[in-house]
C-alpha cells in the first residue's frame, strides 16, 4: 500500500472502492473538490466507504456538476471500531454534535439517540444531519468507518429489547465519588449517558434490575451530558476496547 502524493483531502463515498474502480461523484462532491477545494484534474485524494479501507483516487473528470475519480492505490485496510454502541439522550444541538463526532473519533459501532423521560430536546433531533457530523468526523480523524447514527428511540423499550449477551455500562450519577468499576467481560456492549436531568426512578429500577447492566462512576463530579460520554468512552477503551 503505497500512497502516490500526500492528500490533505478526505471524502467519504456511497460506492466500491478497488483498484481501478470508476467512482462518479454528485454534484454536492463536486462542488466540495471542485469549487471549495479547487482541486484540478490530476489531483489526488483520500476515499472511505466503511467498507473497503482508504484508497487514492486520482481527478480524472471534474465540472460543476459533477466529476469522475479513479481509485489507484489502498493506502489503509478497513479498521473497524469494538462492537460498542453509545447510547445518550439528546441535548442542545451543538452539544449533541460533539457526542456524535467525539464517539466516532473515540470508537464506536453504533450511535443510539434515546429519548428518556427527562429528555428535553427529542422534537429537535435531526438524524440526517448528525450522519453527517459522523461522516465529517471520520474525514478528519483518519477513520476508515462511519457508525449510522439511529433514529431516536424510547429508552424503556429500547432496554427491554436489547440483546442479553451486550453488557450495558450505566453511568450513573447517584454513585459519584465511587470508584469505576467495570467487570472485565469481553464481548459486546453499550454505554448508556442520561440526560442532564438524569434518569428518573422508574428508568433507575429498569437498569438495576437487568442483569447485564453494570453501575458506574465517572469520578467525585458531577459531569455535564457531552463531558460524560467523552469520559465513558475513555473508561470503557482504556478497560476492554482497542486502546490496551
Amino acid at each position: 500500500m503505497v500512497r502516490l502524493m500526500a492528500s490533505k483531502v478526505r471524502l467519504y463515498v456511497d460506492h466500491p472502492l478497488g483498484e481501478g474502480q470508476s467512482v462518479p461523484l454528485s454534484r454536492e462532491e463536486a462542488h466540495y473538490l471542485f469549487g471549495v477545494m479547487r482541486l484540478p484534474v490530476g489531483a489526488v485524494l483520500s476515499l472511505i466507504n466503511s467498507a473497503d479501507g482508504e484508497w487514492d483516487a486520482e481527478v480524472v473528470e471534474a465540472s460543476k456538476k459533477g466529476g469522475v475519480l479513479v481509485c489507484r492505490a489502498q493506502t489503509r485496510p478497513l479498521q473497524m471500531p469494538p462492537d460498542l454502541w453509545l447510547l445518550f439522550a439528546p441535548i442542545r444541538k451543538e452539544r449533541t454534535a460533539f457526542i456524535v463526532e467525539k464517539a466516532v473519533e473515540m470508537g464506536v459501532s453504533r450511535i443510539c439517540p434515546v429519548q428518556t423521560d427527562f429528555t428535553q430536546n427529542a422534537d429537535r433531533l435531526r438524524p440526517e444531519k448528525l450522519q453527517a457530523h459522523a461522516i465529517e468526523a471520520a474525514e478528519q480523524c483518519g477513520g476508515t468507518f462511519v457508525p449510522k447514527v439511529d433514529q431516536l428511540v424510547k429508552l424503556k423499550p429500547f432496554l427491554a429489547n436489547m440483546p442479553d449477551d451486550r453488557q450495558l455500562m450505566f453511568c450513573d450519577e447517584g454513585l459519584v465519588g465511587d470508584a469505576a468499576k467495570l467487570p472485565q467481560i469481553v464481548g459486546p456492549w453499550a454505554i448508556l449517558i442520561g440526560p442532564e436531568g438524569g434518569f428518573s426512578e422508574a428508568e433507575r429500577a429498569q437498569l438495576h434490575a437487568m442483569q447485564n447492566a453494570h453501575s458506574v462512576s465517572l469520578g467525585p463530579r458531577i459531569l455535564r451530558a457531552d463531558t460524560a460520554a467523552v469520559a465513558a468512552l475513555t473508561v470503557w477503551q482504556q478497560a476492554l476496547g482497542d486502546w490496551r
